[in-house]
């Protein structure tokens, strides 16, 4: 299969702003506590309160770690240890070594001095290390597999993309070849000295909460498989055991985090197109996930509930879905394309005016509209952001959606719902995948090793409920 991989590669300023809320959302504000000097040992009663209070001392520690790593992470200028303190309000012997310890952690590095603008020391302005700890993010698509691993600097380190055909596939051997892809990956890392912090495996279905099983892709036609226990039976990631989430969750996570500006969080509905489509739904810069996981499946709700389009069965007897009117397969199909055309194909008899890809874009677009519509009544969001496939022929749908928009949104009028191409980049899922593994480093900062932590090695990051649902 066509194969493309790419080392020590940036991505642009989107992807390296995508690190802006890399770390789960927790409190800015700085934790203290009173000094325990000179206390009783363990000895006493209270001895043991003083235990007590050293596993607090050491739990609001991590706290502040996190916190001073995050400051830099979404400062869009280096800060040094005096902006950090002023930021957080921590007193500057406390941030300096805090700092410290993310330094020997090689998580942070120092740049080099500025002058001074008034007397004293000049300032040492911190920027997060570059490739030297990695999240890796993976994906099983109708028509790829990929991996990619990002640095805390939102750098992509290394990536692998295999090209093929994966519609009613075995989940065996499909998820062989992904630990394969995977290896070479974390190979390639390893070679240059980079720790890896975990992987994340997005898929195009139900993901039954963080560790699976994936419950039903349909358009790969896998039904209760047991993904983390395959691809652990690989050698190499039986130290990696991916978490799973849905496709579309992870790469609204990226595209939430590029979306992210001035410590603004956005909430918005994206639509991810392919051969499927899948949505998420993101309030205030995190993915609201539901009871299971489940959220967002908005290919498969009912556009047409008494026919099929053009006479074909819909996926549910009796009705059509919104797949059945705007999936990849029906746009090509309503152009008159082979289905296994490329999509560039159809965007190319669009843009050459030609009657039937137009009236299959419009026809897919208004679906998309009215579907996105009754969505955005709900959970009233307003703005709406088109990716994968939609992203593409974007230019031919926009139009249709938003006139459905306008029609069925009731607050409409008073407040026009935006639509929005995706501004993530190619393979969303993968960024956002890596990005959701690298919240748990931002987390949990000593965890991962270097000199100061308790990690490194390349020992992978334990099971965590920290790990968000996207």
């Amino acid at each position: 299969m066509p194969e493309k991989s790419a080392r020590a590669r940036r991505p642009g300023p989107e992807v390296e702003a995508a690190l802006a809320d890399a770390a789960p959302t927790t409190s800015s504000t700085p934790v203290t506590t009173p000094s325990t000097a000179g206390e009783p040992g363990p000895g006493t009663r209270a001895g043991v309160r003083s235990v007590g209070r050293a596993v607090r001392q050491a739990s609001l520690r991590d706290q502040n770690l996190s916190l001073a790593l995050r400051h830099v992470l979404e400062s869009d200028r280096p800060l040094s240890r005096a902006d950090i303190a002023a930021a957080t309000g921590l007193a500057r012997a406390t941030v300096s070594g805090l700092v410290d310890q993310l330094i020997a952690a090689d998580l942070l590095v120092e740049l080099e001095p500025q002058a001074a603008q008034r007397a004293g020391r000049p300032a040492v302005p911190l920027a997060v290390a570059r490739g030297t700890v990695a999240g890796i993010g993976m994906e099983v698509n109708v028509d790829y597999l990929g991996v990619r691993a990002l640095d805390l600097a939102g750098r992509v380190l290394t990536e692998r993309i295999e090209l093929g055909d994966f519609r009613d596939s075995d989940p065996v051997v499909v998820l062989d070849r992904l630990a394969h892809i995977a290896g070479r990956v974390i190979a390639n890392l390893s070679a240059d000295g980079v720790r890896v912090a975990g992987t994340a495996l997005a898929l195009p279905g139900l993901v039954d909460r963080v560790t699976g099983p994936l419950r039903v892709a349909p358009n790969l036609g896998w039904r209760d498989v047991d993904v983390v226990a395959l691809l652990s039976a690989h050698p190499v990631l039986a130290g990696f055991p991916p978490r799973l989430a849905n496709e579309a969750n992870l790469a609204a996570r990226a595209e939430a985090d590029v979306r992210r500006q001035a410590g603004v969080r956005p909430s918005f509905m994206y639509i991810s197109g392919e051969v499927g489509i899948g949505g998420a739904i993101v309030l205030d810069g995190e993915i609201f996930p539901g009871r299971h996981g489940w959220s967002g499946e908005i290919g498969h709700t009912v556009v047409d509930a008494f026919r099929a389009p053009d006479g074909e069965p819909g996926r549910l007897p009796g009705v059509s879905t919104l797949e059945d009117f705007a999936g990849q397969d029906a746009l090509m199909r309503g152009a008159g394309l082979p289905l296994a055309a490329p999509l560039s194909a159809l965007v190319e008899r669009a843009r050459e005016g030609d009657a039937a890809a137009l009236a299959s874009l419009h026809r897919g677009g208004t679906a998309l509209g009215v579907a996105v519509a009754n969505v955005v009544s709900v959970v009233d969001v307003g703005l709406v952001v088109l990716g994968g496939t939609f992203g593409e022929v974007y230019p031919f749908v926009r139009e249709a959606v938003e006139a459905q928009l306008e029609r069925c949104v009731i607050f409409a009028p008073w407040s026009p719902v935006e639509v929005s191409v995706a501004r993530s980049g190619e393979f969303p899922a993968m960024t956002g995948g890596a990005l959701a593994v690298l919240r748990l480093v931002v987390a949990d900062p000593l965890a991962w090793g270097g000199a100061g932590g308790a990690g490194g090695g390349g020992e992978s990051v334990p099971s965590s409920s920290a790990f968000p649902s996207a």
